[in-house]
């Protein structure tokens, strides 16, 4: 499981702390690194903060977008200071995100996902994400360092899944149970968007609805085989003029 869990930062401007993200999952066992488009690596500050865990910086993926750093993930959970307004899933306790984050990466890959050192991911990276996540602190100064949130998260993680029964350790979720990637979902959700666009859903900007629509099915988490029935009744609300341009008949009104 824990093979299957990433860690994602986002635009690190500190090389540093780079390192110490690397250090503190090597850690709790954790080895699957990906950068998107940090200011400087590879860097001798990284490799000086890493010690141990110069390996991680050797082996990790470096990518320019969020998108593509996620897209192989069936959960993306976005770590932010403060909730955003975005109707999606919301850990407040990292014991509760930490049992999920292991059920999930039983069959699928999981991120975690830690923005910029100044002001966090943007309100389009948290979008890129099935999930949100606060970790508590004391009120007066909610600001962890971006290398000790990652070493309270990847702790979590680690302390639940050394808890597990062994027997645990190799049990896969069910086949009807398994969860679309993060791209198979956007595939999705561009289809269904040129869709309502073809028969005339008007989307408003100023009304979010399409982002409103995107967290519904966000949250219902849908299985593979659901996402593919969902494409599948897509594909069959054809309109009449969809019709009428495939050569097929037109089903008249009587009156």
């Amino acid at each position: 499981m824990l093979s299957n869990i990433k860690i994602v930062l986002v635009q690190t401007y500190h090389p540093g702390n780079i390192g110490s993200a690397a250090r503190a999952m090597k850690t709790m066992g954790l080895n699957q690194l990906t950068l998107v488009a940090p200011r400087s690596f590879p860097d001798n500050n990284a490799s000086a903060m890493a010690a141990g865990a110069t390996d991680l910086l050797e082996c990790a993926t470096v990518v320019e977008r969020l998108e593509d750093a996620v897209s192989d993930c069936t959960m993306v959970i976005g770590a932010s200071a403060r909730l955003r307004s975005f109707p999606l899933p919301h850990f407040s306790e990292p014991d509760d995100m930490a049992h999920q984050v292991l059920d999930e990466a039983r069959s699928g890959s999981v991120a975690l996902v830690f923005g910029r050192e100044r002001f966090g991911l943007t309100n389009d990276e948290i979008q890129c994400c099935t999930h949100q996540m606060t970790l508590p602190t004391a009120p007066d100064y909610p600001v962890l360092n971006l290398a000790q949130a990652v070493q309270i998260c990847a702790h979590e993680v680690f302390n639940a899944w050394r808890k597990l029964p062994e027997s645990d350790y190799r049990l896969q979720a069910p086949r009807e149970a398994e969860k679309p990637t993060q791209a198979q979902m956007q595939a999705f959700f561009h289809h269904l968007e040129q869709r309502l666009d073809d028969a005339g859903f008007h989307n408003q900007p100023h009304a979010r609805t399409f982002d409103r629509l995107r967290a519904v099915f966000t949250r219902a988490q849908p299985s593979k085989k659901e996402l593919s029935m969902l494409r599948g009744m897509i594909n069959a609300l054809q309109s009449p003029t969809d019709e009428s341009s495939r050569g097929e008949p037109v089903r008249q009104n009587p009156d």
